[in-house]
């Protein structure tokens, strides 16, 4: 376990919070729930019926399941008040009473109530769904972030490159959610990634709108796109440290920087990387994944009120378990 990730744990042990995992009974899930209770690294809470789930638990052998909170919506005491929950949301929707009492039966939905409702403070799912399914009643009832209109995915990259970022660690996004976004959600992009670094590796964010260009070497308006983002960023969190637009180079090595975009605080010793677009993103950390062997963990969403995370459904009970952790400080850096 690198350096990071034992801190994470750390951190997430440290200040406990109350994390759903409503895809209760699939395999790698519920190991990872074991684990998580073993370490005592969250408070689990499972949503699904109690008997199937000590069943599928002593069919794998775990032994601290009986630690977690298990849930049921079919029995809950619970259930219908957040069926009216449910239905006040999205009232204007036109989700009726009858709608949100079948709707809160589902387990993804009846995880963002709790959340809503105070009562637990994160969520993990997709080992068994889509995206989609993932983010939809986190959208619908958890919805966005004061201030953010655009989901967005970030992904941690632990590198054996220690001189770029920081000891090798950068945060890169989107990578997940949104495919082409404007001037203005490449700024909230920008700054929700920035929250990320601070909040999951503890980063200081300095901050690089990537571009094919530096400082107006190339004249194109995807780069006007860029520049505008970094200006409408700057706006939103006058604090933060960013500069752009800039190539990739000239934001991670400072000879380059020097050359290509002198007095620039960023320029050499960025840490977090905002791709243009999605497609830039999702291709560049899966080639420096595979290419450079960095570890890539995510995608971390970001921009919803309270945690949501989604897994792919290739995930391992290892990436669950980090993901754990990863929401986990998420759900403190919301709280503060």
């Amino acid at each position: 376990m690198s350096q990071l990730i034992e801190s994470l744990c750390a951190r997430a042990k440290a200040d406990k919070q109350r994390i759903v995992l409503p895809e209760s009974l699939e395999e790698r899930t519920i190991t990872a729930a074991d684990l998580a209770l073993r370490d005592d690294l969250a408070d689990i809470i499972l949503i699904g019926n109690p008997d199937e789930i000590h069943a599928k638990a002593a069919e794998l052998g775990l032994q601290h399941i009986g630690k977690a909170t298990i849930i049921d919506p079919a029995t809950s005491e619970k259930t219908e008040e957040y069926a009216q929950l449910l239905a006040q949301l999205r009232a204007k929707k036109g989700m009726t009473i009858e709608k949100a009492r079948q709707q809160v039966l589902d387990p993804l939905y009846f995880g963002c109530l709790i959340i809503k409702s105070g009562d637990a403070d994160g969520q993990i799912s997709g080992a068994l769904s889509t995206t989609g399914d993932t983010l939809r009643p986190a959208l619908q009832i958890i919805k966005c972030a004061p201030g953010i209109t655009c989901v967005s995915g970030a992904m941690l990259l632990i590198t054996p490159a220690t001189e770029y970022g920081d000891n090798g660690v950068l945060v890169m996004g989107d990578v997940a959610v949104t495919p082409m976004p404007d001037a203005n959600q490449l700024a909230q992009i920008a700054v929700c990634t920035a929250q990320t670094a601070q909040a999951v590796a503890g980063m200081d964010p300095r901050v690089a709108m990537l571009s094919f260009s530096t400082k107006g070497s190339a004249k194109h308006e995807v780069c006007d796109k860029v520049i505008e983002a970094t200006r409408l960023a700057k706006e939103m969190a006058p604090e933060l440290k960013i500069d752009g637009e800039i190539q990739a180079d000239a934001a991670l090595v400072p000879k380059v920087g020097e050359k290509k975009c002198p007095g620039s605080p960023i320029a050499g010793h960025a840490n977090v990387l905002i791709a243009p677009c999605l497609e830039v993103g999702n291709i560049g950390y899966k080639l420096v994944e595979r290419l450079a062997h960095a570890e890539a963990i995510g995608p971390i969403l970001q921009g919803i009120a309270r945690p949501v995370n989604d897994l792919s459904r290739g995930c391992c009970v290892e990436d669950i378990y980090k993901m754990v952790a990863i929401t986990a400080c998420q759900a403190q850096a919301a709280k503060a």
